[in-house]
């Protein structure tokens, strides 16, 4: 499960990071939450771009927005088979930056709100999935989902999923439109080796996506 995340770097950064010729306007995000928009890194012909999509895929198919509230993973070892995704696995890949991400971690005392991100801080990308739905009242809405797998050792106390974490070298096929063999990519669906990640409980201020600001992602006094 990832239901929570933040992007808080500098769209210079992010445009070097992804090799992108421009980048939205955009502003520091410390909870991404569900239904909201977020800056996605597609390619849908040849050439990378950015664009703001809505968190919660909605099928091609589907007659209402509201499915995408259900949609917003994707389980990596299944999305080849269900048919909510598997179109978008083949032909609708995207990469999804963050600078960390969050899980509620079960503990005697309830739930703990749980920051994860890179050692260093530093943004990185997810293995998502996106649709082009075209019901909209005012045109196509454009949707995304995030893919999840097994956690790795160090997310394994926190949550049973995990978000799939691509590395950087691993962009140019996950990416590619010419590539639409579900079977070159899946192998990509995989937990982030061990020791890349830092885990911190952080404030309960999280749990409301009204809460978007610094004190989110600070460890817990």
């Amino acid at each position: 499960m990832c239901g929570r995340y933040s992007l808080s770097a500098p769209g210079d950064v992010l445009a070097e990071l992804f090799e992108l010729a421009e980048v939205p306007d955009l502003r520091p995000r410390w909870n991404v939450a569900p239904t909201q928009d977020a800056p996605v890194v597609r390619n849908p012909e040849g050439t990378r771009r950015m664009d703001l999509l809505r968190w919660g895929l909605v099928p091609f198919w589907a007659k209402d927005l509201a499915i995408g509230n259900r949609m917003i993973n994707a389980r990596s070892e299944t999305a080849a088979e269900k048919p909510s995704f598997k179109h978008a696995l083949r032909r609708r890949r995207c990469l999804v930056p963050v600078d960390g991400f969050y899980e509620w971690q079960k503990t005697p005392d309830g739930k703990v709100p749980t920051r994860i991100q890179r050692r260093d801080g530093s943004p990185f990308a997810l293995a998502g999935l996106y649709e082009i739905w075209k019901r909209g009242p005012d045109g196509a809405v454009l949707t995304f989902t995030i893919l999840t797998t097994q956690p790795n050792a160090t997310l394994r106390p926190v949550h049973d999923r995990m978000p799939v974490i691509l590395a950087p070298g691993d962009w140019p096929l996950w990416l590619d439109p010419g590539v639409q063999d579900a079977a070159r990519v899946t192998p990509l669906l995989v937990p982030a080796p061990d020791g890349d990640l830092e885990v911190f409980p952080v404030s309960r201020r999280v749990n409301s996506p009204a809460n978007d600001d610094p004190e989110c992602a600070r460890p817990a006094g």
